[in-house]
């Protein structure tokens, strides 16, 4: 079986991780948040094989184009980049010696784990509402 890095895939992963669609979840929820077979054929029927196949770091050459089975390594669920895909992409490609796959996912990876390590800035009440303090800040004295 010829399986190869789906550049288009890898690109559009890492496009989403900048944009922030993406879920830090834990590497044994995949299995509830990958997309049921139903929810993939919804897509298909939706979108077409093109953008489908933007969602999977694999393509086997050995299977035809328009099937499912051309498409292997999901990372997502068609809206975004879930950790626990691309740490089941990266241990299974791993385990089946793709090396450009899983050179691949660990890169996606090590990004995710960059946002994980540095939270987004929370929003304070006085940014969010005008006209009031935030919580702990000091009035001025009168």
């Amino acid at each position: 079986m010829a399986v190869t890095l789906n550049h288009r895939a890898y690109e559009h992963a890492k496009q989403l991780i900048s944009e922030g669609r993406f879920v830090l979840d834990e590497r044994d929820a995949w299995s509830e948040h990958r997309p049921s077979a139903e929810q993939e054929n919804e897509f298909i029927r939706l979108h077409g094989f093109a953008e489908y196949g933007r969602w999977y770091l694999g393509i086997n050459d050995e299977k035809p184009e328009q099937t499912k089975g051309h498409y292997e390594f999901p990372y997502g669920d068609f809206s975004d980049v879930h950790r626990c895909g691309v740490l089941a992409a990266e241990s299974r490609a791993g385990q089946y010696q793709h090396h450009d796959i899983e050179n691949a996912a660990a890169h996606l990876h090590g990004m995710l784990d960059a946002h994980k390590a540095t939270p987004a800035p929370k929003r304070s009440r006085a940014a969010s509402s005008p006209g009031r303090t935030a919580r702990g800040a000091r009035h001025p004295a009168r």
